[in-house]
């Protein structure tokens, strides 16, 4: 591969939805695919070249409805690419996250025998999701798809999960999401914490160097691999009732509860963090997205008596903290979109209802990215000194987890943390570029 260093980010060639933060608020749907026809999926591929948005985009409400595309490693195959080509890509792509659950903490009821299918399964081919900032535009979007798909014999839509975001942003458990983008140098988009250095553009596009100075393998031929990025897509079902329960039953009065709460995630509901306010919610800190992001620990909580070590968004982004690895390479772009009804304020029953996340990761090492910090910062407390103790609200936790929330002279502990967040199902997906969608629509094989 030639090398390309310091040449500016082709964002023309880059997918919008690779670089570009989703608009606040926003609704999302999620499409997946079956190729039957190998014809048939390279005249989709052609159509994607022209539907799919760049990054090049000015920011402005049209740019903020946009199309994405990723293909599975099974895709790939029915699309006809060279076996030469397919095993060019990163083996953990290749394997497909079914057969990562292990590694991921997909254990017992989040184990692939119990995913919603056809996710994990070979049939997934494609991964559309239209993004817009509201339902009125995401119809827009979905009339580009379906465009896409018109008269097309041999590709069949099998899946389809609508997602959105409330003009709060909140999650299911009732926090802000969506707060923290990453800088990447190059993109013309600013990240959302002024203190962070901004990352080389090789760690989320593939031909570009990145924070260990080299380039990412790079699928091959280039025109296939230069501009595109892998992605892991995660349906996880989030058990809302059983979070308000354990919350109110470790906590004295309603305030604690909110307290409490605030110290598993590491933020409070409104989006402020405990960085910049330890002791109340301030709703306006965490509605400002100039303010919201803007903190390290190293220096103002290095034992973390404001924001607990263990907690979920400092074992998610542990910053500049002092923790076992190089921060800085198990960085990603994150993007959770909510599903499913929300549970009405004040109940603590479960009704049954499906509701959560659909989770998007960006980057291009799935190792030592995605399946790093699942496996190492969620599901695992070592980096951190604490042994096998895992994200109290992520955590692949069974009953038995614990929790300390640092405080003298007796640390708060925690006991008998269950499982919050049960996966669905998910899979590994490439986000080509434009160019690559058009050499796949060109294939002759």
């Amino acid at each position: 591969m030639s090398e390309v260093a310091d040449t500016p980010l082709e964002l023309d060639d880059i997918q919008s939805g690779t670089l570009r933060p989703r608009p606040s608020p926003y609704a999302a749907t999620y499409i997946l695919l079956r190729i039957d026809d190998r014809e048939a999926g390279r005249v989709l591929m052609r159509r994607l070249s022209t539907a799919v948005a760049s990054a090049s985009n000015p920011r402005n409400p049209a740019s903020e409805t946009w199309l994405s595309v990723a293909l599975t490693f099974h895709g790939l195959k029915a699309l006809g690419v060279p076996q030469a080509s397919l095993d060019s890509f990163a083996w953990e792509f290749r394997q497909g996250m079914a057969a990562r659950a292990r590694a991921l903490g997909d254990t017992g009821e989040s184990s692939p025998e119990n995913w919603e299918k056809p996710l994990g399964t070979p049939d997934v081919h494609v991964v559309l999701v239209a993004v817009a900032p509201d339902t009125q535009h995401l119809e827009t979007a979905l009339a580009r798809a379906r465009q896409v798909l018109e008269a097309l014999d041999g590709v069949e839509a099998i899946w389809r999960q609508d997602c959105h975001a409330l003009p709060t942003q909140r999650e299911p458990f009732g926090f802000r999401d969506g707060i923290s983008h990453p800088a990447i140098e190059g993109s013309g988009i600013p990240g959302t914490n002024s203190r962070e250095e901004p990352l080389k553009a090789g760690e989320f596009v593939l031909g570009y160097r990145d924070e260990m100075g080299g380039f990412p393998p790079l699928p091959q031929p280039e025109v296939l691999g230069r501009n595109g990025t892998y992605v892991a897509f995660r349906k996880l079902h989030q058990r809302v009732a059983a979070f308000r329960q354990y919350l109110k039953v470790h906590s004295s009065n309603p305030e604690d509860e909110e307290l409490l709460a605030a110290k598993l995630m590491g933020r409070w509901r409104s989006g402020a963090p405990l960085a910049l306010c330890p002791f109340h919610d301030a709703p306006e800190l965490g509605a400002d997205p100039r303010r919201n992001n803007d903190f390290l620990y190293r220096r103002e909580d290095p034992t973390g008596y404001v924001t607990p070590p263990g907690s979920h968004i400092r074992r998610a982004n542990p910053r500049d903290a002092s923790v076992a690895g190089v921060v800085r390479l198990h960085r990603m772009i994150r993007r959770g979109t909510a599903y499913g009804p929300l549970l009405p304020e004040g109940v603590t029953e479960d009704d049954g209802a499906d509701r959560g996340l659909m989770f998007a990761f960006l980057g291009t090492h799935l190792g030592r990215q995605f399946e790093f910090v699942q496996s190492e910062w969620v599901d695992s407390g070592d980096f951190l000194g604490l042994g096998n103790v895992k994200d109290p609200v992520a955590g692949a936790n069974d009953g038995a987890g614990t929790f300390s929330i640092p405080r003298r002279p007796i640390p708060r502990r925690l006991q008998g943390l269950p499982r919050f967040v049960v996966t669905r199902g998910g899979e590994y997906g490439f986000m080509p570029g434009l160019r690559a969608l058009r050499w796949l629509a060109d294939l002759r094989t």
